[in-house]
Formats: C-alpha cells, structure tokens, sequence
C-alpha cells in the first residue's frame, strides 16, 4: 500500500505508543548530589508534563504527551526509591567517595562511586553497580583488585 493511502492520525499514534524507561532491579542509593539530580528531573518532567496538557487537546501532539508521561513515571519512581547513602570515610573505597587506581601499564585514572542515574564514565563516575565499582568497594590504600581481568592497585582514596 502506498504511504498516500496512509492515515497520519496512524502514524502520530505509533509515535506515541513509547516503552517505559527501566528501572533498574539494584538499590537506588544516591549521593546528595544525585538527590538533588533526581529532583531536577523530576521537576523538568512535571513541567513537561504541564506543558504538554497546555498545548491543547492530547490529539494535537500525542508524541510530546507521551513522552512527558514516561519521564514523569520513571522519575517519580527513581525519587521514591532513592536512598541517600552517606558513608563515613573510614579509608575504604566506598559509595560516593573517590577512588586512584594505577593499572600495570602505568596509567592512573581516578573514578567516583556514584549511584547509577549520576554515573557518567566520561566525566569520571561510576555506579556503585559497574563491575569496576564491585571489584573495588571494600578495599584499601595499597590493596589490589582485578578490573576487566587486569590488576590494578589503590594509590588513593577519597
């Protein structure tokens, strides 16, 4: 069938039917800065979500209504089940604390254990749920941990 024969009233509804973002099945633990975060988002969500209703009848865009309500879903959901988590430094790796690693070819990098909405890898942020944060929560100034089958060791913690 021809594209002309189509009903664009068909094609704004597909356009609307979109999946849920997932939520993660691990404790959403959050710093104070991912709290704060959450809450940022969740307010942008609510205006969206506003801001959609205003635009008139739900028919006239039925894609921004859409999306408004998944975001405001996964946020509310993502506030509700935050659980700030501050843990004393005690000089373990820990959540929310910041971590040196030298690898064997000499290289140093530095990752913060974050939750896993505040995680972001390329500015140096972790979530408590990668692998890499696994192998390294617990341990000490000086230990050794294996990060993807390498040993590294702890020159620093934060």
């Amino acid at each position: 069938m021809s594209v002309a024969f189509t009903r664009e009233e068909d094609l704004e509804a597909t356009a609307a039917d979109l999946p849920d973002r997932p939520i993660s099945p691990h404790p959403n633990l959050v710093t104070p800065a991912g709290l704060a975060a959450i809450e940022a988002a969740l307010a942008a969500a609510r205006a969206a979500y506003s801001a959609a209703q205003a635009h008139g009848s739900i028919e006239a865009d039925r894609t921004a209504m859409a999306r408004a309500t998944r975001d405001l879903r996964y946020w509310s959901a993502r506030r509700a089940s935050a659980q700030l988590t501050e843990m004393p430094a005690d000089g373990r790796v820990r959540f929310g604390g910041a971590v040196t690693i030298e690898r064997e070819d000499g290289r140093t990098q530095t990752w913060r254990i974050t939750g896993e909405d505040e995680a972001d890898p390329a500015a140096g942020s972790v979530s408590h749920v990668s692998p890499l944060a696994r192998a390294l929560i617990g341990k000490r100034l000086g230990d050794e941990a294996v990060v993807a089958g390498q040993s590294v060791e702890i020159i620093a913690v934060d």
